[in-house]
């Protein structure tokens, strides 16, 4: 469900670049490694950049460079390849590339429940999920995208199938801004912020409380090779970013200007307005098994997985 841009000078980089770092080292220098974003650096983002900033990969013996995407399918493909070590995923992502045969697991999550929602205006007539019946749902033309508003209709007793949809691609801002849809798929953390921080009223409604389990929406990856060949440095990787999301949590301030130093081009107020939103939310933590598997039923339910998903295989539950 994440939506990338196309970075081609990203992907083309990637493509050229070894990922799975240490070859030719010396001894006791920091192991190299590379990590892909699932999109271009945001707030959610702030562990990362706040790890390498104070310096916990290095501690952690981990020289870590971070990448932006290309295209949706390109960090599993990386992933599976050996090209990169490391890459954050939509959890649907994930369930997708192992269903296409790419050995990628998820090694730890990022962020404890879904980011994707229905926005609709305040001072409109959506009050509730049910109430777009009859009404229009901008969408972004992806498959999750319709997950989406068939769960929330559902499950808060309304029709899907009477539901209006339209196209709108990644313009969710500017069509709820200017009153062309009724709701809109989104991101609380994104759409959801920028329309509020415009002045727009409006009303959230989150996956998770309208059908969906609480999955983790974004999860830290890697192949099954380097599960098992390369255990020490996932380890380490896991610990460094964990700590980095810690500081973040403590200091959100001065995790806001770690983000900031890193990617001058971010605007502050934005940053820092979808940092609030997502601190509570914004934390590495183990897998719980039984959510993952409600997910896995859920998206062969709503057709984003076509056969059942093997949590036990696709995610790194011990260790």
């Amino acid at each position: 469900m994440r939506r990338v841009v196309a970075l081609l000078a990203a992907t083309l980089s990637l493509a050229g670049a070894a990922g799975c770092g240490g070859d030719g080292a010396e001894p006791g220098a920091p192991q190299g490694a590379t990590l892909v974003l699932d999109f271009v650096p945001n707030a959610v983002h702030s562990g990362i950049y706040a790890a390498r900033r104070q310096g916990y990969y290095r501690e952690a013996g981990i020289d870590l460079t971070i990448r932006q995407p290309g295209e949706s399918t390109a960090a599993p493909k990386l992933l599976a390849s050996g090209r990169a070590d490391f890459a954050i995923l939509d959890l649907h992502d994930l369930g997708i590339a192992r269903e296409r045969g790419l050995e990628v697991v998820g090694a730890m999550p990022i962020v404890q429940r879904p980011l994707a929602a229905l926005i609709a205006r305040a001072d409109g007539p959506v009050r509730r999920p049910r109430d777009l019946a009859g009404r229009t749902a901008g969408v972004t033309g992806l498959p999750s995208d319709e997950a989406l508003v068939d769960s929330e209709v559902s499950a808060d007793g309304g029709e899907p199938s009477r539901v209006r949809r339209v196209t709108i691609g990644f313009d969710a801002v500017a069509s709820l801004a200017a009153g062309k849809v009724d709701a809109a798929t989104g991101f609380w953390n994104a759409e959801g912020v920028a329309l509020r921080r415009q002045g727009v009223p409006v009303r959230i409604f989150k996956l998770d409380h309208y059908g969906a389990p609480p999955y983790p929406e974004l999860v830290l990856t890697a192949s099954q090779e380097t599960i098992e060949r390369e255990a020490g440095l996932v380890d380490s990787m896991l610990a460094a970013t964990s700590e980095g999301y810690e500081f973040v949590t403590a200091h959100p301030r001065r995790g806001l200007d770690d983000l900031l130093a890193e990617v001058p081009s971010l605007d502050r107020g934005d940053q820092a307005a979808q940092l609030r939103a997502l601190l509570p939310d914004l934390r590495p933590a183990p897998f719980d098994p039984a959510v993952l598997r409600e997910w896995a039923a859920w998206d062969l339910e709503h057709g984003l997985l076509k056969r059942p998903l093997d949590v036990n295989e696709a995610f790194r539950l011990s260790g």
